[in-house]
């Protein structure tokens, strides 16, 4: 089983803007930056993106969302849902409630209509009556090949169907806690995708953002362990979305990583160039979506491991 895909899903939004709902603990979200007609650069940014990711091999399948519902976020469809090799599907509880109106049906129909096979949906969306919830590829980073799963418990990463997930797909678990300085506090961290990308060689982390000392060394163990080389960033870089990258395989297999420009723009040239030793680096300009929606390159693709028909 491979680390990355050539095949993603993104969903093209309608109704993008600054949502007051995950801003209560997304922060990234700039409220000061609220862009006129933000939903218009957001397509922008997204037309772009889709384009330059085909234009590397990448094979996009692009959903366009609708009006039916008030969706600002609905540009991040790996928070609510995940593709597996075996056909699984999991769809995952949303902390915030306008959120929830992601998960649409429409969209896996959509994904078989472009020939993908869907044999059995793991749906955890239930727990949302109990407060309790786990974003999807947003809360845990998946370690494919080796079969670990790590999370950074968050309001939005409840440490208990991070454990039922892990048991369903079996995975081994690596629970920590991220934080990041907002004024003169550490507040969690909301997704581990913010500090965290794992490739098929090497794993970028921001460890600066893991206060405890034990979990810190936990987490770096496990990373050792993986045999995966480790690159870390500062806490300055994540503020600049340089943990949300994702790896995909281009058509002939070549692994390339996907980020934003702002996240290119923060790495050095060390950590640059220890990417690329494995990695062609793509990167697309998405500042609108960055500051509007507190989430960036990687929250925008849902990769589909799921077997073709």
């Amino acid at each position: 089983m491979g680390q990355a895909t050539n095949s993603i899903l993104m969903i093209r939004p309608i109704n993008f803007g600054y949502n007051e709902e995950t801003a209560q603990d997304n922060h990234y979200q700039i409220k000061d930056s609220i862009i006129k007609n933000s939903n218009e650069s957001a397509q922008k940014e997204f037309d772009n993106m889709v384009k330059h990711l085909r234009q590397n091999g990448i094979s996009v399948h692009v959903f366009q969302d609708d009006e039916n519902d008030y969706t600002p976020d609905s540009i991040f469809p790996n928070n609510w849902v995940s593709f597996h090799e075996n056909g699984d599907v999991g769809l995952f509880p949303m902390y915030a409630k306008n959120r929830r109106l992601e998960r649409r049906p429409e969209v896996l129909e959509f994904l078989e209509s472009e020939g993908f096979t869907i044999s059995n949906i793991v749906d955890y969306s239930s727990a949302e009556s109990e407060n309790k919830f786990l974003e999807g590829t947003g809360s845990m980073i998946l370690d494919r090949e080796n079969r670990v799963a790590y999370c950074s418990i968050s309001n939005r990463s409840n440490e208990d169907l991070f454990i039922e997930f892990c048991e369903d797909f079996e995975f081994t678990p690596v629970l920590f806690n991220s934080f990041q300085s907002v004024g003169d506090k550490r507040l969690p961290i909301y997704h581990t995708n913010v500090m965290m990308s794992v490739a098929t060689d090497y794993i970028i982390i921001c460890l600066d953002s893991i206060d405890d000392k034990k979990q810190r060394k936990n987490v770096s163990d496990f990373i050792n362990g993986s045999g995966k080389k480790l690159i870390e960033i500062s806490e300055n870089q994540v503020e600049s979305f340089a943990g949300n990258m994702l790896e995909l395989l281009n058509e002939n297999g070549e692994s390339v990583l996907v980020m934003s420009k702002s996240a290119e723009d923060s790495l050095n040239e060390n950590q640059k160039n220890t990417i690329i030793n494995y990695s062609r680096i793509v990167s697309c300009d998405i500042n609108t979506i960055e500051v509007c929606g507190g989430g960036s390159a990687r929250c925008m693709m849902a990769e589909i491991f799921l077997p073709k028909k």
